[in-house]
């Protein structure tokens, strides 16, 4: 048996529709993954429980156990990070956000081609593999700490999803600059660019944890130019000190 390097990715499918399940099964296989299967939402989370995948690809209705609850038990029972890929034959921007608050990754919407889907894969494990020195990032009152991926704002220990730690990541590394989208969607997911509702969608979601419960705002739209995570008021306090 190749080992996990040696292997284009270990995959988790959760697909109720026989027909789906072995299309994308047999075409990664060819393309050199491994792919583990479950039909219902039950075997799959206990799967994605037990084992370490490199991605989860979970279809969003699913017979005993559906997807979004499938995706909250491993996020926030299970505290397990692995990238999820959900596919879902809903294309509202509400639908998506639900998908995304639930602690998906990214999404496709059937029907796919096998290409693309193939493509999201390659991103969120090039995306997961990377190395990360450890970091303590703060801004503000908030602080990530990079090696455990804890996220603290105001002694209050933050969940956010794979994909908003990222997000974060490179806002707190940044600040208080300005980071373009199109700097965050690369470095995020290379140079497969999702549609224009992901970024936004992770970042709705993402200010409703670490911006919503607080007094103040720390990540910031600035328009036509692009997003910064910083603490204004202190940078007003500061630049009204004397020197």
């Amino acid at each position: 048996m190749s080992s996990r390097d040696e292997q284009a990715g270990l995959i988790l499918l959760v697909e109720d529709n026989r027909q789906i399940a072995e299309m994308v099964g047999e075409f990664l296989e060819r393309r050199g993954y491994s792919v583990d299967y479950a039909a219902d939402g039950v075997s799959g989370l206990h799967l994605a429980v037990s084992n370490s995948y490199d991605v989860v690809v979970l279809d969003l209705m699913l017979p005993g156990m559906d997807g979004l609850d499938v995706c909250r038990k491993l996020r926030r029972d299970a505290k397990k990070s692995t990238p999820v890929l959900m596919l879902t034959a809903r294309d509202t921007l509400e639908d998506k956000l639900v998908g995304l608050e639930a602690g998906a990754d990214d999404y496709l919407v059937k029907p796919f081609e096998v290409r693309e889907l193939e493509a999201r894969l390659r991103a969120l494990i090039r995306r997961d593999r990377r190395q990360v020195s450890t970091e303590i990032l703060t801004v503000g009152d908030m602080t990530l700490d990079t090696a455990t991926l804890r996220l603290v704002r105001g002694g209050q220990e933050l969940t956010v999803s794979p994909i908003g730690l990222k997000l974060l990541a490179i806002l707190m590394r940044e600040s208080p600059r300005v980071v373009s989208r199109r700097d965050i969607e690369r470095e995020i997911w290379g140079d497969t660019l999702p549609d224009s509702d992901t970024l936004r969608s992770h970042l709705y979601n993402l200010r409703r944890v670490i911006d919503k419960p607080f007094d103040r705002p720390l990540l910031h739209t600035i328009h036509s130019a692009g997003y910064r995570l910083a603490d204004l008021e202190s940078e007003v306090a500061t630049a009204s000190q004397p020197a």
